[in-house]
């Protein structure tokens, strides 16, 4: 199952009908002072919508992806229509002020700051990579703020959400490459190789928590996965999760059970199943055909795909969001 035209154009509507959307909005905001305000629009020039920042920007990555892709889809002109207005000089220099405030050093760190990097990637490829353009100034704020703060980051963090290191890691690197940034992707690999490096036997024992989006076992399998080469990946993969073909540790098989969709932490574990599906069908493609894995990694992939593609769409609570996710799994991998 792949983003084909029709899934396209169901996810284009539905994100097209929340980043511009201020309300309700979950404002993560340190206050300098009692004079300290502004609405979501006034701190936010560009992502202002989808509830929070991050989901905002990667609303616009899954607008930019879809474009590129379908570039005469059926969403196509409307798109480009928001990125022309929301895209400007004077919207991005407001969030480059945002980030300058000096209770900003850590906003976003380092969830939004991946996004950013894969939204910036996304541009790049796309209309001669002008809205790139316009955006490269937060994006080299994000990107500075990734080589200030990654040398001095001691420990990863392996938790299931937003705080996940592995997973900014895994979406920064796209930036790196596709950009051809040398010294960032260094940076990348060498700090996944000394927070995972020696990783190995992973239980997963943990997973899923009840308000999780990302397995910390399957994200740094595919975190490492995409900044290592392929020789050194191998066997540290088979070391990591040595029982994979044996369908264990098994938690990681079964899809996560989401009990109220209207719960916005609870809906998180749809965005588990999707993101799971988008591990389990990178690290499938890293394997061999012929390999027995491959099809039990393909397999989980399926099972966790079918769990979660029906429920993109419905309450705001997921919906502001989880077609990115669902796009990463079917498109991304």
């Amino acid at each position: 199952m792949s983003l084909g035209p029709a899934l396209a154009d169901q996810f284009a509507a539905i994100a097209l009908g929340h980043v511009t959307r201020e309300y309700p909005n979950h404002l993560a905001h340190g206050f300098a002072g009692p004079g300290d305000r502004g609405t979501p629009r006034e701190l936010h020039p560009i992502f202002y919508g989808s509830f929070d920042w991050h989901s905002c920007v990667h609303g616009y990555w899954l607008l930019a992806r879809i474009l590129r892709r379908y570039p005469d889809g059926q969403h196509a002109a409307e798109i480009r229509a928001l990125f022309d207005a929301q895209l400007t000089a004077e919207a991005v220099a407001g969030e480059c002020a945002y980030f300058a405030r000096p209770l900003a050093r850590g906003y976003e760190r380092p969830y939004g700051w991946g996004w950013l990097l894969k939204l910036a990637a996304e541009l790049h490829g796309l209309e001669d990579g002008r809205f790139a353009t316009v955006l490269q100034p937060l994006t080299d704020v994000i990107a500075d703020r990734f080589s200030q703060f990654l040398p001095i980051a001691t420990y990863p963090v392996r938790v299931g959400t937003h705080f996940n290191t592995a997973f900014a890691l895994r979406l920064a690197a796209d930036y790196a490459e596709t950009t051809g940034d040398a010294a960032l992707m260094a940076l990348l690999r060498d700090t996944a190789l000394r927070w995972y490096g020696d990783d190995m036997d992973c239980p997963a024992w943990g997973e899923p928590s009840g308000d999780e989006f990302l397995s910390s076992a399957l994200i740094e399998a595919e975190c490492m996965r995409r900044l290592l080469k392929a020789d050194d990946f191998a066997p540290w993969f088979r070391c990591f999760l040595p029982r994979l073909a044996d369908a264990q540790p098994a938690t990681l098989f079964s899809p996560a059970t989401v009990s109220d969709r209207s719960d916005g932490k609870i809906a998180h574990l749809d965005g588990l199943n999707l993101s799971r599906a988008w591990c389990f069908r990178a690290l499938a493609a890293s394997l061999s055909p012929d390999d027995p894995l491959r099809a039990a990694l393909e397999a989980a992939a399926a099972t966790h795909l079918q769990s979660a593609l029906p429920h993109v769409a419905g309450d705001y609570m997921g919906e502001h969001w989880l077609a990115s996710f669902a796009a990463l799994a079917l498109d991304d991998a």
